[in-house]
């Protein structure tokens, strides 16, 4: 069982949201591990959902004949239910009880109207392993290969991981998708997920993959917008901020872990080794949904996105909040830098004022090369405030 990095404020009711498999249940059966604290409630359950899909207000009946010590109710997968959250708000303002509320989507909720208690309730997302959070487990070469789900972890063989991991991808679709009943025909979705895994962290050129799938534009942004919805995964949109060089406007897609997004597209046979191209972009997929998530739980307020021209030339990652200089950051994946990689990302910073530029890297030993300062990725973590 992992410590989690996520600090819940557990001054109010709250959401908390995560893809399938992300460890929800297990946080919060910790979080409210002493005895009569609360009550859990699992809607994924049948013997929970069937009585309270028929009436949902017998919560409030249930609430009334708590005893007066129990201070939370947890209601796991709220989404089955969105009808309860009507109920949670008035229990909320008449019995003084706060609710930890979890699911995999907020989707239907929002696409239902269903009521997201108007601020009353923070909203947290809950996301595969850190490499913090695996401490001695974490292994760079299994989590390019394999993700870091906790799931993951549980598994003693590569057989085994593959396998896990090829599930996940057909559940994902079977219950995700089917059971939230948020798309119609599912073969073209099915062939989207796989070229949208195969594009990973390129531009996403919308006409291009409706023309693959046989659908119109329109049909794989909405796709695209059940991946983000779902927490399957997010976009980094172009640099904001003007820069003199033109710059491309298309925003990439990232998976949230690297071994679904292998599932998805079918590579789990082949293995990803060191000094390859595979694996140089693995590391930059490894290294940028890492951030993603420590962004989110650090409450750090990163703006994220990149920056790519017309000439070809790039800025993996760039992190910008109001008040601070932006952050330009090169992720390779090479065990030494030099100045060629240097040279590529202070073509483009040099025209922004007060720009800080790090790369990240393999390479254990810190190095200063013209304004760029190259360090160990994880190192590099540190540099931004994201460390543990």
């Amino acid at each position: 069982m992992f410590r989690r990095d996520i600090t819940i404020l557990k001054t109010s009711s709250y959401f908390l949201f995560g893809a399938r498999g992300t460890g929800k249940s297990t946080f919060l059966k910790q979080q409210f591990s002493s005895p009569g604290e609360a009550i859990y409630i699992d809607l994924l359950l049948p013997s929970e959902f069937d009585p309270l899909v028929r009436r949902p207000e017998s919560l409030l009946e249930r609430i009334e004949a708590l005893p007066p010590n129990v201070e939370w109710i947890v209601l796991d997968e709220v989404q089955k239910i969105p009808e309860l959250l009507d109920l949670v708000q008035h229990a909320m303002l008449k019995y003084k009880i706060k609710f930890a509320l979890s699911g995999s989507s907020a989707r239907k909720l929002r696409r239902g109207g269903a009521n997201l208690l108007a601020g009353r309730a923070f909203v947290y997302n809950l996301f595969p392993l850190t490499s913090g959070e695996l401490g001695e487990k974490f292994q760079l070469e299994t989590a390019l290969n394999f993700g870091t789900l906790p799931g993951i972890y549980a598994l003693e063989t590569d057989v085994d991981r593959r396998e896990f991991l090829a599930a996940y991808a057909h559940t994902y679709v079977r219950e995700e998708v089917i059971a939230e009943q948020v798309l119609r025909a599912l073969p073209p979705f099915r062939r989207f997920l796989e070229i949208a895994a195969q594009m990973n962290g390129e531009p996403v050129n919308h006409a291009k993959i409706a023309r693959d799938v046989g659908v119109d534009d329109k049909t794989v942004k909405n796709y695209y917008s059940v991946l983000e919805d779902t927490l399957i995964g997010f976009h980094l949109e172009s640099y904001h901020k003007s820069v003199r060089k033109t710059q491309t406007q298309a925003p990439r897609f990232y998976f949230f872990d690297p071994g679904v997004k292998r599932g998805i597209e079918g590579t789990l046979h082949s293995r990803i080794v060191p000094r390859t191209y595979a694996f140089g972009k693995a590391f930059e997929h490894f290294v940028i949904t890492e951030i993603h998530r420590l962004n989110s739980y650090r409450r750090t307020n990163y703006r994220c996105s990149f920056l790519r021209t017309q000439a070809g030339v790039e800025v993996d990652l760039i992190l910008d909040r109001a008040g601070d200089p932006p952050i330009f950051i090169e992720i390779k994946s090479a065990e030494q830098m030099n100045t060629e990689d240097v040279h590529k990302i202070e073509s483009i910073t040099n025209d922004v004022k007060d720009s800080k530029t790090l790369l990240l890297s393999l390479d254990p030993h810190a190095k200063i090369i013209g304004r760029t300062k190259c360090v160990h990725w994880r190192a590099g973590l540190a540099e931004i405030g994201l460390a543990g």
